[in-house]
């Protein structure tokens, strides 16, 4: 069995911002705390992701003409996969009507 720990958090809140916080709550049926909980993990989970999206940008422009940087054989391969012909398309269109 699992046991998860929970730590309270006072954060003092502006009048304007208490009184939207019950009104929601009320509004929802929800405790405040646990709407409050969810906006805060939600902006934590969307940090993270900024985050990480920030890294890897700076990787890839760091690194960027690098032997770190995409192989060209497999960079090849993705461009000509991506690349129609016309034979590919009609083969494409062929399976599209037997399915």
């Amino acid at each position: 069995m699992a046991t998860s720990s929970h730590r309270n958090f006072h954060v003092p809140l502006p009048d304007e911002i208490y009184h939207a916080l019950r009104s929601e709550a009320a509004r929802q049926r929800r405790a405040a705390t646990t709407l409050v909980r969810e906006a805060v993990e939600d902006w934590l989970e969307q940090r993270r992701a900024e985050t990480l999206h920030a890294d890897i940008a700076d990787y890839a422009a760091g690194h960027a003409g690098t032997p770190a940087d995409l192989d060209p054989e497999l960079e090849a391969a993705g461009i000509d996969a991506l690349i129609e012909t016309p034979m590919k398309s009609a083969r494409t269109r062929r399976k599209a009507k037997i399915a």
